[in-house]
């Protein structure tokens, strides 16, 4: 059994649905305060509703996390209201699909600044107040796409994520002697809000190329969140743990066949 992270507080970047409304969920389980931070105040607003109908503490934070005095803002109200920052898990992030011969520089920007620029922000906004606590944890969602694998229409998205371990590991060198580590879970095909209108025959063609044989649920992703904030996951930093069932590991299709 991890430590009890109850009374810790939490902020999770792009809270209000997906991956990150179910790392939310996970830790308010738990007893944490969670702050959603988010953009669209109706998603996030009934994100907030669910939780505390199941008795945790939540609120939301309207703020767009490529913003730097936004985040600031953010950070500030955080340490206001809770009087610490525990755990940032920096989950912001969009994937808009588009070939090169399609995408133009806007769009190119634009999933930077979510996917990135976000990440810098977020953690340069929560880390002084981490430093004078002597403690932290940041954790921050990859993907499989970008550091590992690739897909058509997502050279942007992909090389966002491989940026995003690339400020890890120098990330992690830097804070270490202020007590804070900063970890990813990188995942791979995971059943969100987004793949609900692709049809059961799409579902079921991408379930078939992972040996576990099903999409991942957000809590998969959010348990592993909630470890890399644990106390036994204190001595792990500048790491990454892939979350994909098994995805990454066949050669081909054929590697899958009669098993």
């Amino acid at each position: 059994m991890l430590s009890s992270i109850k009374g810790q507080t939490v902020i999770v970047t792009g809270g209000s649905k997906g991956i990150g409304k179910g790392i939310a969920r996970v830790f308010a389980r738990q007893g944490a305060n969670v702050v959603i931070v988010a953009r669209g105040e109706q998603a996030a607003q009934q994100t907030v509703s669910e939780l505390r109908e199941q008795g945790a503490q939540a609120e939301y934070y309207l703020a767009d996390v490529s913003d730097w005095g936004e985040m600031q803002k953010m950070a500030e109200y955080v340490r206001e209201q809770y009087g610490r920052i525990d755990i940032l898990c920096a989950n912001a992030g969009i994937f808009p699909q588009a070939n090169l011969a399609d995408m133009d520089p806007e769009n190119w920007d634009m999933v930077m600044d979510t996917n990135l620029k976000s990440l810098f922000l977020g953690v340069k906004a929560v880390t002084p107040y981490m430093k004078e606590q002597g403690k932290g944890r940041i954790v921050v969602t990859s993907s499989i796409t970008g550091p590992i694998t690739g897909f058509p229409g997502w050279s942007h998205y992909g090389a966002s994520k491989a940026g995003q371990l690339g400020f890890v590991k120098t990330a992690a060198i830097e804070l270490a002697r202020s007590g804070i580590t900063i970890n990813a879970v990188m995942p791979g095909n995971i059943y969100t809000e987004g793949l609900q209108d692709l049809g059961q025959d799409y579902l079921d063609t991408m379930a078939a190329s992972i040996p576990l044989n099903r999409l991942g649920d957000v809590e998969d992703i959010g348990n592993t969140a909630l470890f890399f904030a644990s106390d036994e996951a204190g001595y792990i930093t500048g790491q990454t743990i892939v979350v994909d069932g098994g995805q990454i590991l066949p050669e081909s299709l054929e590697a899958l066949e009669g098993i």
